[in-house]
């Protein structure tokens, strides 16, 4: 029986993992569950059906809401007044952090954005194993995440480094020559450059495979959501940039591919489905029996697997130039494709711009240190988010 603490449990990867947890009693615990605190009555519900010790809320004005959403699941569950208890509740912006450290033995970090590096310094500074599923932990923090975890500790919950990682089973460290991420290629696969000026975000936000938040989505169609992976393989597994390739696979049953000197190459294969990579985070290093449908051997099937168009979709070069450059610049990417990608939406940058924008955020970029702090990385990211607006605004007024 392994003890967990889910962090972002309101959300897409927080509910999947409790799914998991439901259909496996006997082997998951959950003692803690954290959320932002936008969606207190699913918050409530999934703490009294699993009977947690503590909940968390990122927003400390929630607790009223969540403490009536308390009372309101017990009463729909037919509980007499005093016949439940309410788990201890902890709020605030360091709520997620209190939580990383409660006595468990894996802490899943699901939340969402640069709000998540902080509680996974604390998962790691307390021993816990760390299913990590938020990417700014390694790509805005890598540094910080490097000097603290232990060999092991962090098990990686995309898809993609999920495969990566089984793969990385079928041979040593020495023999691994090369790590090939897949994308689906968003929705606009296929396309040429010239064909990308005048896209829409309704248009962009149409993901032929993933169901997923609109600004994933996005980076989806634009490529930076891969570009970040490609900085988190780096950081996982401490592959070379240069031995990091992406293909685009629209089918998105091959999840990655490890290389091997000997010409070998290793494929994880399963049908889109996030609860695999979820229970086997949860479960590392073994395996959750039916977590999610295997491929079906009896029918026919058509894999596709082309190289990426870097001149349609420079944003994977990009990120590898920042990741190289280190200093910050990851940090400083991720945090300057967020303020793009809202511009985006709102109709004040067109879609080749994001990116664009993103190359230009980042040669204006001044020397910052390689952070050793939190803050440091925080900085950085407010420092990306201004350049961007502003550099955004001196478009718009250009347009």
């Amino acid at each position: 029986m392994r003890d967990l603490v889910l962090l972002g449990s309101t959300g897409s990867i927080g509910t999947q993992a409790i799914d998991i947890v439901r259909r496996n009693p006997d082997r998951f615990r959950v003692v803690a569950l954290g959320a932002g605190g936008g969606n207190v009555e699913l918050l409530a519900a999934q703490a009294l059906a699993l009977e947690v010790d503590v909940v968390g809320v990122a927003r400390a004005t929630a607790v009223q809401d969540l403490q009536l959403a308390f009372y309101a699941e017990a009463q729909q569950r037919g509980y007499a007044t005093g016949d439940f208890k309410i788990p201890k509740i902890v709020a605030g912006p360091d709520a997620m952090t209190e939580l990383a450290r409660w006595p468990a033995d894996v802490v899943l970090n699901g939340v969402v954005g640069s709000l998540g590096l902080a509680p996974t310094l604390a998962a790691l500074e307390a021993g816990r194993v760390l299913a990590l599923a938020n990417k700014e932990s390694l790509v805005a923090g890598g540094p910080l995440v490097r000097r603290l975890a232990k060999p092991g500790q962090i098990v990686p919950v995309d898809s993609e480094h999920s495969a990566l990682a089984q793969c990385l089973r079928g041979g040593s460290a020495g023999e691994v020559t090369k790590l090939i991420l897949t994308a689906s290629g968003g929705a606009f696969r296929g396309r040429r450059r010239e064909e990308l000026a005048g896209v829409t975000p309704e248009e962009a936000l149409k993901h032929p495979t993933w169901d997923m938040g609109p600004v994933v989505t996005i980076n989806s169609a634009t490529m930076v959501n891969k570009a970040l992976e490609v900085i988190e393989a780096h950081e996982l597994f401490g592959i070379a940039y240069d031995d990091i390739e992406v293909m685009v696979h629209p089918q998105s049953v091959l999840h990655s591919m490890v290389e091997f000197a000997d010409g070998s190459t290793l494929a994880q294969a399963s049908p889109p489905d996030m609860r695999l990579p979820i229970a086997l985070a949860l479960a590392w290093p073994e395996r959750v029996p039916g977590a999610a449908a295997a491929v079906n051997w009896r029918e026919a099937h058509n894999w596709e697997l082309r190289p990426l168009d870097e001149e349609a979709f420079p944003a994977v070069q990009l990120a590898k130039e920042a990741g190289r450059a280190g200093h910050c610049r990851p940090a400083i990417f991720n945090a300057a494709n967020e303020e793009c990608v809202a511009a985006f939406v709102s109709g004040r940058l067109p879609f080749l711009g994001i990116v664009d924008t993103l190359a230009r955020v980042l040669a204006a970029a001044p020397d910052f240190p390689e952070p050793s702090t939190v803050e440091e990385v925080l900085a950085a990211e407010a420092w990306a988010r201004a350049q961007a607006q502003r550099m955004i605004s001196t478009e718009g007024e250009g347009a």
